[in-house]
Formats: structure tokens, sequence, C-alpha cells
């Protein structure tokens, strides 16, 4: 089914896709829109160009779905009521640019179909964690000092208007600790949207230091989730994860590690070499991965690769 059906069937067609096989994600929007020539360097990051450049955003979408993408995640990871608000951007206005950001990943699909792209498209609504919109890397790090019913009142207004906008899933990724996933978890509940959730890892345990079985056990029985994960990682940590996920969730599982470098927020800059190899997704998808791709520094040529490397086995 493709993102031409209605909103009220869009919700099963990943999930049913996930059952029968292999579904690609995009790769990094900052990079993207890095390579285009946009700055970045502003605490809004990409969102900031919902507000000023969004047909930039909708390019960036295309670029993947023209590079063998079947999933476009949404340029709303930094995008808050709280940081626009910052901005001078009122609250219905930072509302309707969440709206867009949907948006803008639906008309990509269009201008993909419209261009020979004959796949199933499907677009992921992204949530990131409390701490991109705080922009201090915290993030990277978990426990801010919040409880979990803290964390929810925090995450709910910005999903349900995101649920509102019919993506067929919502990305609620990065997650660096188990209180911000259970506060998620409550926060998806009766939008009647899909949810992944991806935890960013060190090694076989959470940014902040819990053990992964117990990070993706909290999902295991959550109905709304259809896929359990890891993003925003290195590559290397994801064949642990992987194996983990699908024995403690049984779900399919989702995949979408950085390029290998490092990013260093107080410099905000990345540093370090790539680790990122086409060639490792077949062996994410033999341990149960369904849905695969990249994150920051892995551009439309890789995912073009592990769309390859998907279709030939190697």
């Amino acid at each position: 089914m493709s993102t031409d059906a209605s909103p009220g069937d869009r919700p099963r067609a990943l999930a049913d896709a996930l059952a029968s096989g292999t579904v690609v994600l995009d790769g990094g929007m900052s990079n993207q829109l890095e390579a285009a020539g946009h700055d970045l360097s502003d605490e809004l990051w990409s969102a900031r160009l919902l507000a000023e450049r969004p047909e930039a955003i909708t390019e960036a979408h295309l670029a993947y779905f023209e590079a063998g993408a079947d999933v476009a995640i949404t340029s709303s990871y930094q995008a808050t009521f709280e940081g626009f608000a910052r901005r001078g951007i009122p609250y219905g206005r930072a509302a309707g640019l969440l709206r867009l950001s949907v948006g803008s990943a639906r008309e990509a699909a269009r201008r993909a179909r419209a261009g020979g792209v004959t796949r199933p498209l499907w677009v992921a609504a992204s949530a990131g964690p409390y701490g991109a919109m705080l922009a201090d890397g915290s993030e990277y790090r978990g426990r801010y000092g919040l409880s979990v019913a803290e964390l929810e009142r925090f995450h709910r207004p910005r999903l349900e208007v995101l649920a509102a906008a019919a993506p067929d899933v919502l990305a609620l990724e990065t997650v660096p600790d188990t209180d911000e996933a259970r506060a998620l978890l409550r926060a998806v509940r009766g939008l009647g949207v899909p949810a992944w959730l991806s935890y960013s890892v060190a090694g076989d345990r959470t940014r902040a230091g819990q053990p992964l079985e117990e990070a993706f056990a909290l999902a295991a029985d959550a109905d709304e989730v259809i896929a359990v994960g890891v993003n925003c990682c290195a590559p290397e940590d994801v064949d642990a994860a992987v194996g983990i996920a699908a024995r403690v969730t049984g779900k399919p599982v989702v995949v979408y590690p950085n390029s290998g470098e490092v990013w260093d927020a107080r410099a905000r800059a990345w540093s370090g070499r790539s680790t990122f190899g086409a060639g490792q997704v077949v062996g994410w998808r033999r341990g149960g991965a369904r849905l695969i791709g990249g994150c920051c520094r892995v551009g439309p040529a890789a995912i073009t690769g592990i769309r390859e490397s998907l279709a030939s086995g190697r």
C-alpha cells in the first residue's frame, strides 16, 4: 500500500510490510541539508528550515527517496513548542510547523512517485528526546532530573500534533534512558498511530547506562510499538543490540546508526572516521532487523548501498 492510501488505512501498512520483508529507512537529514549549502549552526538545527526554507526539507527527503529509501523520517526531531518559543514562534505557528514536517515528507513522496518511483513510500514523524530541545548534548546522556510524568507532559502535546498530521508511524528516536522511554510509551497511548522506539546506545547499554534487556523490555507489551531498536549510535554497537531487541520483545527491530564519526557537542562538529559499511546490513537483517537505514553523516549514496546489499544478500 502506498502513501496515497487514506489516513485510516495507513497505520497498518508499514506493520504489514515489516511482517513480510525489510524496509529501507533514509539517512541523516542534517548532513543532506548541509551538503545542499544550508547552515545548521543553530539550536533549532534542521527544524529552523521548517520556518525559513521548507522547500529545502522537501528536497532532502526527495533525495533519499530517489536513492532507495522507503521511509522518510521528518525534520521534527528538534522541533518542539519550547524550542520554537525561544525563537519567538508562538504555539499556533509551532503546531503548523510540526504539521508541515509531515506534509513536506508527503510532498517528497508525491514527487518521487511522479518521477517514476513505484514502490510503497512511508513517512515517520520524528520525536526526539527532551535533551534535543535543550541543545546541550544531554540527549546523549539522559538523566535530566525530570520525572517520568514531567517528561510525558513535555512529549504528549507534540506527539498529538504529529499524530493528527497522519504519518504512517511515529519515530520515538535517540532515546537515552529508560525514564524517557517510559514517558514516551505513555505519551503515544490512544493516538491511533503506531510507533517505533529506538535508543541511542553505547555497547550493550543505553547512554544513561541501563542494560538494553531492561530498556527493550519496556516496549515488549506495548501494542502501539511495531518495532524497537537503536539509532544515532556507532555501527559497531548494532549487532548486539539487534539480537537483544529481537529476543526480549519478539518485535521487528529498527536500526539506523551514525557513520561512526563522533559528535563533539561543545565544538558542534564531527571528528574521527566513518566505520559504516552497507555490507553490514545483511547481518543486521539476519539478526532480526526489518527497518534499516542510517542516521547522522549517512547520506543518499550509503542508502543506495544499503538497498543494493539487502537485495543481493551480500
